[in-house]
């Protein structure tokens, strides 16, 4: 098994080690950009969720709106981190005039992965809920999530009853960036890294109920599946057999592998480029207009 040390090392989240949670990490206010912070959808402290809105967009209505979810092993992370945020925003938000929600969520051990999924799923539906406010349409709302989040994500997406259960409508696409636990089953049951077991405990019906590969239903919402050829556990190979098992069930999934490294899938998403303009053909795609 791999140490927690050494997996944060090669994926890019040493810092964690160092920084915790990221509690006081602040994003770059842009001009043009407007932030309204800690929206609550929940009582934790950290079922809260940072807005950012094109200014213009006071009078505005119908503006797709994404909804991001932050990384961190399911164990650190923070909404407000700048490589969640920055690039993200100043291309959907300041160039495209689109909304960008930055979800935070409870993490563990406070509460266990399903726990933070049924977190992502309130803030989808209390966004949805707020949207026309911010001159946004509900029913164009696009989920984004990177390494856990990504996990997150992709399974409200397999499972959308999930996110039904907690009030949220349906969404038209789903961004996974760099997710390595598509198949929990399968990765628990060989050679793992050995934080998982702390994150995914030890009972083969859990490992089930938050494996994306596992609930994956035939109403699944479309998937584009971001991931690294850098890393050594597998995220391509596992997006690949997991894109397969969607399409099998007649739904929609692609992958678009990078040669980039965990964090820079994250941070360098909304640079100029092919890597930003792959995801958004993918979202236009979506009718999202």
């Amino acid at each position: 098994m791999i140490c927690l040390a050494t997996l944060l090392r090669r994926i890019g989240l040493a810092a964690l080690l160092v920084s915790g949670s990221f509690a006081f990490a602040v994003p770059t206010m842009q001009e043009g950009v407007r932030r309204i912070a800690n929206v609550p959808y929940g009582e934790d402290p950290r079922q809260r969720m940072d807005v950012y809105l094109p200014e213009q967009a006071a009078g505005a209505a119908n503006v797709p709106v994404i909804v991001m979810v932050h990384g961190g092993a399911w164990m650190a992370g923070n909404k407000a981190m700048p490589k969640v945020v920055d690039n993200k925003v100043a291309y959907w938000v300041k160039q495209k005039g689109w909304i960008f929600v930055s979800v935070g969520y409870r993490l563990s051990p406070q509460v266990d992965p399903l726990v933070q999924a049924r977190d992502v799923a309130g803030g989808l539906a209390r966004a949805q809920s707020m949207a026309a406010s911010w001159g946004g349409n509900p029913a164009k709302f696009v989920l984004m999530g990177h390494s856990a989040g990504a996990h997150l994500v992709a399974l409200l997406s397999a499972s959308p009853s999930l996110a039904r259960e907690a009030g949220a409508q349906a969404w038209l696409g789903t961004v996974a960036l760099d997710s390595a636990a598509l198949d929990l089953e399968r990765i628990m049951q060989a050679r793992h890294m050995r934080f998982y077991d702390r994150v995914f405990g030890a009972d083969p019906a859990y490992w089930r109920s938050v494996s994306p590969s596992s609930v994956l239903a035939s109403d699944a919402v479309p998937m584009l599946l971001v991931c690294s050829t850098q890393r050594g556990d597998g995220p391509c190979p596992q997006a690949r057999d997991f894109a397969a098992k969607v399409t099998g069930k007649g739904g929609r999934a692609s992958v678009l592998p990078q040669n980039m490294t965990h964090e820079q899938i994250n941070t360098l998403l909304g640079l100029p480029g092919v890597y930003t303009e792959a995801v958004e053909g993918f979202l236009s795609g979506l009718p999202l207009r």
